[in-house]
């Protein structure tokens, strides 16, 4: 069975499914929680970036509570396939994983504060699994816009991992790379704020208990590391 290959790897453009060159639904326009555009346009002031931490329903609603954040959107990004549908992904046939794009204000929360709540809210270490979750599309990345937010997500994976191994957890298996090159691809309609749809609805969101300090001032690299409970 072909899904059996890539439950444990990411498979090469070669081997991944072949997409298609345009979307095959309609993606709502309006955030249902925070009444934004959900593909924009954005504000000029606005900056974007985008996570996978595990299954995308818990992850979004971890930003779409984050004061500063603008809108959120759910979606597939990291894989070769153009254009996949959700069973596609899930089938680990496109290399994807699921994401969470955040676009937001940076006046208001910083980029770094972003990535406190990212490495706080998963566990990072599970390589292509979160907790009961597995395969490839699960996998924990960050897909940087800039320069500033590639040196940013390393510092403060650097910060994270001395603390983990200190709690006895493992090495950091995340994925840091450019957005560029790697097209976020939004879900179906009715993954887009999921958990507002659903209150009750499955989350899979599980942190280590272990953390990272505040930003110093909001807005340097957090260097700074603090056990739960402090």
């Amino acid at each position: 069975m072909l899904f059996g290959r890539f439950k444990n790897r990411v498979p090469t453009p070669e081997e991944a499914l072949q997409g298609r060159p345009e979307p095959q639904y309609a993606v709502p326009e309006r955030h249902t929680v925070l009444g934004t555009a959900l593909q924009g346009p954005y504000p000029e002031d606005l900056e974007i970036a985008d996570f996978g931490m595990g299954c995308f329903w818990g992850a979004e609603r971890v930003f779409w509570t984050t004061d500063g954040v603008w809108t959120t959107l759910v979606g597939y990004q990291g894989g070769s396939t153009p254009n996949p549908s959700y069973e596609e992904v899930c089938s680990g046939l496109t290399g994807h994983t699921e994401a969470v794009r955040v676009v937001y204000d940076p006046a208001k929360v910083s980029y770094e504060t972003l990535l406190k709540r990212f490495w706080e809210s998963h566990d990072p270490t599970q390589g292509f699994r979160q907790g009961n979750d597995t395969g490839t599309q699960y996998r924990s990345a960050v897909y940087t816009h800039s320069p500033a937010q590639a040196a940013a997500a390393e510092a403060s994976r650097n910060a994270y991992q001395q603390v983990l191994t200190g709690s006895g957890h493992g090495t950091i298996t995340t994925e840091i790379l450019p957005a560029e090159g790697r097209p976020f691809y939004p879900a179906e309609g009715y993954h887009q704020q999921y958990l507002d749809k659903n209150p009750g609805g499955y989350c899979g969101i599980g942190g280590t208990g272990v953390k990272l300090s505040d930003p110093p001032g909001g807005g340097s690299c957090p260097t700074g590391i603090m056990p739960t409970g402090e």
